[in-house]
């Protein structure tokens, strides 16, 4: 959770594009190291949408979760919240999909644990994450 501030916007009062991929590029990486404990990078980002703008003064909530894991690679899903600061009003005004690497030192792969699924939604979850994978 982050105040969106004057330096973050652009002329028009809105938070920047290119600030919301940034966190959201950090919080997914913050989940996929959680999940690996190892180094990761950024592999992809698919279906990067802004569905509404975020004004200066209110609050920007990034929620990432690890959705499916492969033998070096994991995707992660970043939901992105707008909360009006007087109201408590909460909009979805982004989301995405990021793919990360594990890596070692040296920058080679590392294979990573595997995610544990325990409901039907995690399992469909997973199934998805797996579809856009093959596309």
């Amino acid at each position: 959770v982050q105040v969106v501030l004057p330096n973050d916007a652009n002329p028009l009062g809105y938070i920047l594009g290119g600030t919301v991929m940034h966190l959201i590029d950090i919080a997914g990486a913050i989940a996929s190291y959680r999940h690996t404990r190892q180094r990761v990078v950024t592999a992809a980002v698919d279906g990067l949408q802004f569905l509404h703008p975020i004004k200066v003064g209110d609050l920007i909530i990034l929620n990432a979760r690890v959705t499916a894991t492969f033998r070096t690679s994991l995707e992660v899903e970043v939901r992105v919240m707008s909360e009006t600061s007087l109201t408590g009003e909460r909009t979805l005004t982004s989301h995405a999909y990021l793919t990360f690497v594990a890596i070692d030192a040296d920058g080679r792969r590392v294979e990573i644990p595997d995610l544990v699924l325990e409901s039907d939604e995690e399992r469909a979850r997973a199934a998805e994450a797996e579809a856009r994978r093959q596309q």
